[in-house]
């Protein structure tokens, strides 16, 4: 994919056509009593339209939709060559769009279309990709027994599933959860954030267009309050994957526990810890991946590395070389494919992100760099921010801050790293830096963590199960093989066998 300059994508988002409804039984629709909310772009903090707001109402509409196609058998049951056949076209879809979806990403999120590009023009298509190539791949087990018995264990889908997706990526988020799903043979309730329901409303169309029956798939815009209560309350929905907030993930807990005990799937926040030891190779490529660590997507990342916990004897060269890379990023307009930190999602969440930078300075943290409100510019911008002498007390060192802030922690000892790291209710992420690989291995043990790299910041691949301990989530995985058995439910089948002749 040839990546162009800002006025080729800037022409794009001129002449598209931002989608604007709910996508219900496999057609585009006014929500309930016509009922809208305000969308706003926030690289401009211009209103982009309205959107449908889904209610109760529409919630049921939906899920009577897809209990009916579950029901009846046209995908779930569906020969696993043709889910597999219909997932592939949705990657070519997806592929041949990737400019538009890109750009109407870029617009809606205020991400830069350099990281747009990547997620929805490479990654996403991969996911439906992988998944559709795993269906027929995926096989049951034949219990030991008697001559008299035949045990068969298989797996089944588990029925219509609620997907509530955040809006810090988009697209890339709603592939996670439906490739798995759809591969699966489930009928899903999709609600996008109500930042961000742009993309997928209009990856409902391609599904569409790729073959998916009506019903399948649904996508249902609206606030967590209204829409994603109801999906969460709702006594038809056999199951619920969440990403985003652990406030909000204890409240999923609590809408399954008031209705269908629906299984639940979380992967929520994190206060994730970077480690640099005595020994790490402090180049360029390793300054880059620790400032992105934590600044990468204007640091509204769960696996953001904020923490960042340096050796002594590193610190001084390790924040005048981090302090260099974060005053020379790029922060501007999210249509050049050369900017590499976007807009904060709203003008609430950037007076989040400024309030946490300015309680870090009052508790005694020294501010290195950046950190102001680029007020000049219109939309809701950040300055990154570095802070050196951040202590494990401090507002800034044990709460999620979800902007582009990095903070720099001491230690003298690879045991003293692993207790500050440590000291935190999370568990998702965590990367160390050591040229020694039995430390690496020893440390990486020992960090309660769904996933910890080692030597680059990076959350793995498609391959490699997502997730988090703690407070970060619950024993369901995104990613690899380990995501479709949420979507999937096991039965027995015990045959009796009569004895030969």
């Amino acid at each position: 994919m040839t990546t162009r300059d800002a006025a080729y994508y800037s022409a794009i988002a001129a002449r598209l056509a931002l989608p604007s409804q709910a996508f219900i039984d496999g057609a585009l629709c006014a929500a309930e009593g016509g009922a809208v909310f305000e969308n706003l772009a926030p690289a401009t903090g211009t209103v982009l339209g309205t959107v449908a707001h889904c209610s109760a109402g529409d919630v049921d509409r939906a899920v009577r939709a897809a209990r009916r196609a579950f029901n009846d058998g046209g995908w779930s049951r569906a020969a696993p060559e043709h889910r597999k056949a219909v997932l592939l076209k949705l990657a070519g879809l997806i592929r041949d769009h990737a400019d538009e979806l890109a750009t109407l990403e870029c617009i809606d999120s205020g991400k830069t279309i350099a990281d747009c590009l990547n997620e929805v023009g490479h990654e996403v298509p991969n996911f439906f990709q992988w998944y559709a190539e795993l269906i027929d791949k995926s096989f049951g087990k034949v219990s030991p027994t008697g001559e008299t018995a035949l045990a068969l264990i298989v797996k089944e889908p588990i029925g219509v599933v609620g997907l509530v997706l955040p809006w810090n990526f988009p697209l890339l988020m709603a592939a996670w959860k439906l490739a798995p799903a759809l591969a699966a043979g489930c009928c899903c309730i999709v609600k996008p954030a109500e930042q961000t329901p742009l993309t997928a409303i209009r990856l409902a169309e391609l599904a569409t267009e790729a073959g998916l029956p009506p019903g399948v798939l649904n996508v249902l815009p609206g606030y967590g309050e209204t829409t994603g209560q109801a999906i969460g309350r709702h006594n038809d929905i056999d199951a619920v994957s969440f990403t985003g907030s652990t406030e909000i993930g204890a409240m999923f807990l609590r809408y399954a526990a008031d209705s269908n005990m629906k299984t639940v799937g979380l992967e929520m926040g994190g206060k994730s810890p970077l480690i640099v030891l005595d020994d790490a190779r402090i180049d360029d490529d390793f300054i880059n991946s620790v400032v992105m660590a934590a600044c990468w997507n204007g640091g509204q990342n769960c696996s953001a590395n904020m923490r960042q916990i340096v050796h002594a004897s590193r610190q001084e060269e390790f924040v005048a070389k981090v302090q260099a890379r974060m005053e020379s990023l790029i922060v501007g307009n999210p249509f050049d494919p050369s900017t590499e930190i976007g807009a904060m999602i709203t003008a609430e969440h950037r007076a989040r992100v400024l309030g946490y930078i300015g309680k870090g300075a009052a508790e005694g943290a020294r501010l290195v760099t950046g950190g102001a409100a680029l007020a000049d510019w219109p939309g809701f911008w950040v300055q990154p921010a570095l802070f050196d002498g951040v202590t494990p007390d401090m507002t800034i060192a044990r709460e999620e801050i979800f902007g582009p802030v990095l903070g720099v922690m001491s230690c003298t000892t690879p045991e003293e790293a692993l207790r500050l790291a440590v000291d935190t209710e999370y568990g998702l992420h965590a990367t160390i830096f050591t040229r020694d690989i039995d430390r690496a291995i020893s440390l990486a043990r020992r960090i309660p963590a769904g996933t910890v790299a080692i030597n680059k910041f990076t959350e793995g691949d498609i391959k490699t199960p997502f997730g988090g301990y703690r407070k970060s989530g619950s024993l369901t995985r995104d990613n690899g093989t380990e995501a479709m058995e949420q979507y999937l439910q096991t039965k027995t089948i015990w045959i009796e066998v009569s004895p030969a002749v």
